[in-house]
């Protein structure tokens, strides 16, 4: 402004375009200056980037020397690019596994540790993209292959990173990806494992050759696996030798192999085995691809019979390295005909684990974990076996999935032998309006995944007389084809996640049709025919936007075993009509209200009820999602019967009837309701209860004698779950005019209790009274966790007119199974049990106490052995204050501070700025939420 009135004093008026110009200039330079003090990624840096993230390895055999000429050249300036080959299952990817997580605590250097598995169908734009995503970046949607190098050419050019390309396959240009050449100067490596030397030396890699295993090591692989008790059978040592040789040294071999013998004590059979594996590996040629398929064939024949044989086959239709979520494997085995007919679904699900179990232990699949479940995996040679046999066999498949094909194959590879077909996870987004492939033996056609795969020509099914399961979930689809009303013997057709799918034609000539799921679907108006697929046994129904099933359709499915429905479905369908399928074992409806819910739950109590159901009422939250995630239909081996309220008015209107059977119960943003001890009061199996931002809720459980049959429901409880609820008071209120909680009259509240989670409820001062713990005890918990209370006083308390009476003998309350204790935002705890009580917790492995400023003592009792203190179970103790608070605590016993000093992790604290950088503040928050 100083200039402006500079110029005001030598002239007599001035212009206001002028003024506009100025103070657009000075608002651009404001901004400019704000923005240099801008800083997007945050001005103080909690922790530096994760350099990477460790990998589930097995145990490391051999290899010592390999892998020290790895490290040498790691290490080696001069050395950018190094080559690991040999034979699929010599060990190549497991060597490398343990150098990346090596790496990660010796970076020597490296900002960034990147791995990546290429497998045989190499993808230019997939790896672009796969390194991207490990460097936390993302490159332009819609970009080209040129641009995308260009772009991830930059952000690797900020960083010295070690990158581990796993399984490639084919030749490929380090400039056409967009990754930077290691040099001298960048200090950057690039290492590749692969089963071809020429890949490796057409990218110029140092070369290290992954030999097989001596004979000693193969032996010593083997009896791990087999385990040692094996030698105790006499005049076993020799064939056990030589059927190690016959493995070749190679550790796939051996594990496999071993894993297929493991259990057999009879003599006569390890000969008879080692007669089959001689003839599987007869006229091999050395180094050979079948030097490994023969051996790992030799597993595949000792499998009990040919159904489990299938089941294991039909794990290479999924792409290469991909997790298969348990349940979902055995779903689509069940449809397949792969499991044999048991009396129930459940039954048909514990063979199938059985089958699964298996096939694990004889290591023709491993372990893995996608997150969202249990799952299996292939190892990838062990997957090219299985196609391999395939290939020769009388009944074919062709498996070209996560090949990002963005055309259907050729008509010509579509051959009349074919028995399944398996196109998931493509890009596919056309086939040809005169695609019309012969497949007269075909079973099976996979398309899940092809999101942009917008219509079936009529013809293209046309000659796929025997067609049974035909599973088109997520791809674009807007219309069936009519020509699937002539599939005949089409078992199973899996809709899922099809979007835009708004037309079918009517279903009524699938006579066969035993599985139709249109969950997500787009559909609006349900298929035609629906009533008359009389051999239905799974029916999906839950597409959002369907309004019409008129009434009677649904129970004239009398085979079906599994039922979900769309809200609209479930508020008007009758509890006659669930009630008169009587295979019925999982049921889901959601519900518009709770009058709708309980007149269903009244009516259908007259009635034989699902094992399984899933009621819900109101609008669905994302902690239903997640719920949905985590009891899954039939994922959970244990029978699970759930009700769901959400954004309901409770309280209003009747009494809610909840099923007499009921085990899980949530609550969530149901502000009207206070008190509903008066529906928990016939729930004897109750055994997971969570209330969710219900802002009514004072108290959860009162000793009273008008609802002392809530405390029944309370007393077989096994997790107690308490987010934002504003109003809570108290978990268990004590009535003043109710007797002694003596067992012989009243039951044992909460005495099956293992997890007490409570989050944001700033009025609640402390968790239990004293009384109870006195009397009962909380015998079988094991985790305590608290956070986000700004009200809580206390863990454990007395009432305030019994602390004057208290004795100078110390109170003892014992926690047995108590393993893990967090605390943390707490401000006002002054104590966790009240001055001359202790807790006794033997089992305690776990303390997390973070920002509880007002604590002074700890009163755990912890183990002793012979006087000394022991803490044999405990892990870790993470503390997010001060050390000096840390240290001024007064313990029970004062010797344990020597014990526990092992343990300690101090966070956020600046005696320990290592420790600030490896566990911030975030962290400790996720870690407990993860509780």
């Amino acid at each position: 402004m100083p200039d402006i009135e500079k110029q005001l004093q030598n002239v007599s008026y001035s212009s206001r375009g002028n003024f506009g110009r100025h103070v657009r200039q000075k608002i651009k330079e404001v901004r400019e200056i704000y923005d240099q003090g801008n800083f997007p990624e945050g001005l103080v840096i909690k922790r530096p980037p994760l350099v990477g993230t460790s990998l589930l390895i097995e145990n490391l055999v051999g290899e010592v020397d390999v892998k020290e000429k790895i490290w040498e050249y790691l290490r080696s300036r001069e050395v950018g690019m190094i080559g690991v080959c040999g034979i699929g299952g010599v060990g190549k990817t497991t060597v490398m596994k343990h150098i990346h997580n090596e790496l990660l605590n010796e970076s020597i250097g490296f900002t960034k540790i990147i791995w990546v598995t290429v497998s045989q169908s190499l993808s230019v734009v997939k790896l672009q993209g796969d390194i991207a995503r490990k460097m936390n970046k993302s490159l332009p949607k819609g970009s080209d292959e040129l641009e995308r190098a260009s772009r991830l050419k930059d952000i690797m050019e900020t960083v010295k990173y070690a990158l581990i390309l796993d399984d490639v396959w084919d030749k490929f240009s380090l400039q056409r990806v967009g990754i930077p050449e290691p040099t001298i100067e960048n200090g950057c490596k690039i290492v590749i494992t692969s089963r071809s030397v020429d890949v490796c030396n057409y990218l110029r890699c140092q070369i290290v050759k992954v030999p097989p295993l001596p004979q000693q090591e193969s032996l010593n692989l083997f009896l791990d696996k087999i385990g040692q008790d094996i030698l105790q059978i006499p005049n076993l040592e020799n064939i056990l030798k030589d059927m190690v040789a016959e493995c070749a040294g190679l550790p796939l071999a051996i594990v496999v192999i071993a894993g297929s013998m493991r259990g057999v004590t009879d003599i006569r059979e390890w000969r008879s085995a080692l007669r089959q594996l001689r003839h599987c590996v007869v006229r091999t040629e050395k180094d050979s691809e079948d030097e490994i398929f023969k051996r790992l064939k030799f597993s595949y024949d000792r499998l009990p019979n040919s159904s489990i044989q299938e089941c294991f086959s039909y794990c290479s239709l999924y792409p290469e390295d991909w997790v298969i979520r348990r349940a979902d494997l055995i779903e689509d085995w069940i449809c397949e005909g792969l499991v044999e007919k048991l009396g129930s679904r459940r039954q048909m699900h514990d063979r199938g684990h059985e089958i699964l179990n298996r096939l694990e232990n004889n290591c023709l699949l491993e372990k893995g974990h996608d997150g969202d479940g249990e799952g299996v995996k292939m190892h990838d040679v062990v997957r090219d076996m299985a196609l391999r046999i395939k290939s020769t066999g009388p009944s074919k498949f062709m498996v070209k999935a996560k090949m990002r094909l963005t055309e259907i194959p050729e008509k010509d590879e579509w051959t009349e032998d074919l028995d399944k077909v398996s196109l998931m996870d493509n890009e596919i987004s056309y086939i040809p309006i005169n695609m019309l492939p012969k497949c007269l033996m075909l079973s099976t056609l996979i398309l899940e995944g092809n999101a942009e795969l917008k219509q079936i020509p009529e013809c293209f099914l046309a000659n796929m007389p025997l067609l049974k399961f035909l599973d088109l979930s997520c791809t674009g689809i807007e219309a069936l084809p009519n020509s699937i009303c002539s599939l005949k013997n089409l078992t199973t057709l899996i809709l899922r996640g099809c979007r835009r799918l708004e037309r079918m034609p009517s279903l009524s000539k699938l006579k066969a049709l035993k599985k139709l799921d249109l969950a997500e679907a787009g559909l609006c108006v349900a298929p035609e025919g629906i009533e008359m697929l009389e051999n239905l046994e799974y029916l999906d129904l839950s597409a959002p936007k369907l309004e019409v099933l008129p009434r009677g359709k649904i129970s004239k499915l009398f085979r079906l075993q599994y039922l979900r429905l769309s809200p609209i479905f479930s508020t008007d369908i009758r509890a006659e009509e669930v009630a008169r399928l009587n295979m019925l074992e999982y049921f889901e409806g959601i519900f518009g209200q709770p009058k709708d819910l309980s007149s269903f739950v009244s009516k259908l109590n007259h009635f034989r009820r699902p094992k399984n159901y899933w009621l819900r009422v109101g609008v669905e939250t994302e902690l239903e999602r997640e719920g949905e995630r985590y009891f899954g239909k039939f994922n959970n081996d244990d029978i699970f019967r759930k009700v769901a309220l959400s954004y309901c008015k409770i309280g209003y209107e009747d009494e809610l009837v909840l099923p007499d059977d009921l085990r899980n119960l949530w609550m969530a943003s149901c502000n009207t309701v206070a008190d509903i001890s008066i529906s928990l009061r016939n729930l004897t199996q109750l055994q997971t209860y969570k209330l969710n931002n219900c802002k009514g809720i004072e108290c959860v459980v009162s000793s009273s004698s008008s609802s002392s049959s809530s405390l029944t429901a309370m007393s077989n409880l096994q997790k107690l779950c308490l987010w934002f609820l504003p109003s809570l008071r108290d978990i268990m209120k004590v009535e003043k005019t109710t007797a002694s909680l003596a067992p012989t009259t009243s039951p044992h509240i909460f005495s099956n209790l293992k997890h007490l989670k409570i989050r944001h409820c700033p009025k609640l001062k402390k968790l239990f009274p004293c009384e109870l713990l006195q009397v009962q005890g909380l015998q079988n918990l094991e985790q305590i966790i608290v956070h986000h209370g700004k009200g809580m006083e206390e863990i454990i308390g007395w009432e305030e007119e019994e602390v004057g009476n208290q004795t100078t003998t110390p109170i003892l309350i014992p926690l047995p199974k108590l393993r893990i204790l967090g605390l943390n935002w707490l401000p006002k705890l002054k104590r966790i049990y009240p001055k001359g009580g202790v807790m006794a917790c033997d089992s305690l492995n776990s303390i997390y106490i973070g920002d509880c400023p007002k604590v002074k003592r700890i009163p755990l009792c912890l183990g002793r052995e012979n006087g000394q203190p022991s803490l044999a179970a405990m892990k870790e103790i993470y503390i997010y204050n001060p050390k000096e608070w840390w240290e001024s605590l007064e313990w029970e016993n004062p010797d344990d501070e020597y014990v526990r000093l092992p343990f300690i992790k101090y966070i956020g604290n600046d005696d320990h700025p290592w420790v600030r950088i490896q566990y911030g503040c975030d962290d400790l928050y996720q870690l407990i939420r993860s509780l």
